[in-house]
């Protein structure tokens, strides 16, 4: 699936959850035959560092222990409270994989995985499979068939091409077109000063120069140099990540007119063309000017330097699917020198990673029959009830919004759509020719189907039971054109979800997992669409004034926040997560107590009330820690701050955690009242 215009504003990691209202009364301790995963109660004691003062930092107090006693495995860039889970389900998947019935969508995917598995006849057959794609790019001779292979799956472009609901109509969908073509992670990798980053450049100089090799390309230093001054030229041009969370700035619609005189040396007919979409007659523009720059490369580049381009992206791209070498020759770039990862995954949990990537709808229904009991659905559908009528409440107390603005928020609210365990459709992937011994063709057919699956929705009406995730991904997410969260099955299980767990545990993890999601719909992007997902300005100029005041003084906070030495959160960046945590935790604490005015008070647990342990239940929740070349990538890329922000960046903001822990002025995390932000 191509990129979208911009990402779906989903959580980085995410945290589980139990039944809510359905619950008995609170609890000391369960029975023996039904005790939560963790600890009594829900809760890893153990976990904590008691030598960590609650107020100083929140997160280490919570988790640093159980940091202490799990170091990072080798074969992995992070490690935490999800890779329980993911460890689990990477299991059962393999069970499924390697054990398949005898309908013809297992097969399908046993096939997959096989030729995965294939270490053997993948070096038997060394770069031959390489052959047909290369001889695609050799055959280009003029600028139009340069655009064209642009435009076709499996190759890179400049400008990506991709399709989603239509910003002014979400009811149909509209080609994309965005900044694209970097074969590091951004653009900071390529501008940046300093040791760690002309390490980078170095490596992957040296990386383009081996695939080269191992393809037996001549000339590969100067290749390499051509490529990597080319894209250094798009980087200057690419826009800033926390620009392109603007999206006043990012939906641009344009006609063909439009688009000629935008990039008069680009031939939007033949791009469009290529991909399928000849008869669309709008396109979605986004990063302006660097589209504008990418566009004029085009002209101004030299073909022979484009093709070198479109090779060296196709041997990265492909790498994993070819002989060893090629797989190694990435890892050591990709996973080692950029994320610090010091050994590679075992080869079949990769190939769970490529066969859930290519046929992730076909494997989550396999998975959701076996592993996901309907009353996990019945007890989620109550517990996100209670969430949204959390908010509803909030809503209607806040004292900054004006009664229209309010209304609005209230009607957008009422309009969510939550999607929960799985789509009620599958994707059929029996299009897809899959041999047992092509892997490489296995990938690049995978990747046609789904974009040519894309391009024939593009007559109908949107599809909105359509799912952006797969059933067995640990995460969440919230979608603004459609006004929808989404809840996927993997996550509705130990650790994360866990009907035996204190109700205080699961309204502090999962409870604010959900209401991180929901607070999407009214973050700074969010808050740009209305209950049906339009772009549309529907907030008075008061209310959005107040608002901003409100969202700059949490990005204020998150700058302050040091990472890695002279590296700082970015609180442009990640504006949308943190007002998403804090509009989450407070959701959830608010919910929490709406069930204990019908439950009765909560019993003190070891030594730890209600609010201390929704509270605790939220920081294991964020219990995630990196390796430093993962830590910077997220710093720089992604809209998500690192974990111990989510924590301690959150609790701040929170009266309720003040008094809970008793923290004072002098404590590290300690914030004024009158500087302490809330927003929802």
């Amino acid at each position: 699936m191509k990129t979208r215009l911009f990402p779906l504003a989903a959580a980085l990691l995410l945290a589980g959850t139990a039944p809510l209202l359905a619950q008995p009364s609170h609890r000391a301790a369960a029975s023996a035959a039904a005790r939560p995963q963790f600890g009594d109660f829900g809760v890893d004691l153990s976990a904590r560092d008691l030598s960590v003062k609650p107020g100083d930092d929140f997160w280490a107090y919570a988790n640093r222990a159980y940091m202490r006693a799990h170091p990072i495995p080798a074969d992995r860039n992070s490690y935490g409270v999800d890779t329980v889970l993911a460890e689990q389900i990477e299991q059962q998947l393999r069970d499924i994989v390697e054990h398949p019935r005898a309908d013809a969508a297992s097969r399908q995917v046993a096939d997959f995985y096989a030729s995965w598995m294939d270490e053997a006849g993948i070096e038997a057959r060394g770069t031959a499979p390489l052959r047909p794609y290369l001889d695609r790019i050799a055959a280009v001779h003029d600028k139009a068939g340069l655009i064209a292979l642009f435009a076709t799956p499996g190759f890179a472009s400049p400008i990506n091409i991709g399709i989603q609901p239509d910003p002014a109509d979400p009811t149909h969908y509209a080609p994309t077109a965005n900044q694209s073509g970097l074969g590091m992670p951004g653009r900071d990798y390529y501008l940046r000063e300093g040791a760690d980053y002309d390490r980078y450049r170095a490596a992957y100089r040296t990386y383009l120069i081996t695939l080269q090799r191992l393809a037996g390309m001549s000339d590969a230093e100067a290749r390499a140099d051509r490529v990597i001054a080319l894209e250094h030229r798009m980087a200057e041009a690419w826009w800033a990540p926390e620009r392109q969370r603007d999206v006043t700035q990012v939906i641009n619609p344009m006609n063909r007119a439009q688009l000629a005189a935008f990039t008069p040396n680009f031939d939007w007919g033949t791009f469009l063309t290529a991909a399928g979409l000849g008869d669309q007659q709008k396109v979605v523009v986004g990063e302006t000017t660097a589209i504008q720059a990418e566009a004029a490369m085009v002209d101004q580049v030299p073909l022979d330097t484009w093709k070198d381009y479109l090779t060296l992206h196709f041997l990265d791209n492909f790498a994993p699917f070819l002989p060893r070498a090629f797989d190694q020759a990435s890892f050591e770039f990709r996973s080692h020198t950029l994320r610090g990862t010091e050994a590679q995954k075992a080869r079949w949990k990769r190939g769970l990673d490529v066969v859930n990537n290519a046929l992730g709808e076909a494997v989550g229904r396999l998975y959701v029959e076996q592993h996901f009991p309907a009353e996990s659905r019945r007890q989620m559908t109550e517990l996100v009830a209670n969430l949204r009528a959390a908010l509803g409440e909030r809503l209607r107390a806040n004292q900054w919004m004006d009664e229209a603005t309010r209304t609005a928020a209230l009607a957008k609210l009422d309009a969510f759509d939550p999607r929960l365990g799985s789509p009620v459709r599958f994707i059929d992937y029996s299009p897809i020719r899959v041999d047992r011994n092509d892997v490489l063709g296995n990938a690049f057919r995978a990747g046609e189907f789904a974009w040519n699956l894309q391009v024939s929705r593009m007559a109908r009406p949107v599809d909105r039971s359509l799912w952006d995730m797969n059933p067995q991904e640990i995460n969440a997410y919230y979608n603004p054109l459609m006004n929808q969260i989404t809840f996927p099955a993997a996550i509705l299980q130990p650790p994360y979800f866990d009907p035996n767990a204190d109700p205080a545990v699961n309204y502090g993890a999962i409870g604010a997992v959900i209401g991180h999601e929901i607070g999407h719909g009214f973050d700074d992007e969010g808050r740009h669409f209305d209950a049906h997902g339009q772009l549309r300005d529907w907030w008075s100029a008061e209310a959005a004034q107040r608002f901003t005041e409100r969202t700059r003084a949490l990005g204020a906070q998150y700058n302050a926040f040091e990472p890695l030495p002279g590296l700082h959160v970015n609180g442009e960046l990640t504006m949308g997560e943190n007002i998403g945590d804090l509009g989450g935790i407070e959701m959830a604490y608010a919910a929490y107590h709406r069930y204990v005015a019908q439950h009765g008070e909560p019993p003190v647990i070891d030594g730890l009330t209600g609010d201390q342990r929704f509270f605790l239940a939220y920081a294991q929740a964020w219990r995630d820690y990196w390796r430093e070349g993962l830590l910077r990538q997220v710093v720089l890329t992604n809209p998500h701050p690192p974990s111990m922000y989510r924590v301690n960046g959150v609790v701040r903001n929170v009266d309720a955690w003040y008094r809970a822990f008793n923290v004072q002025p002098g404590d590290r995390l300690y914030l004024p009242p009158e500087q302490r932000v809330h927003i929802w």
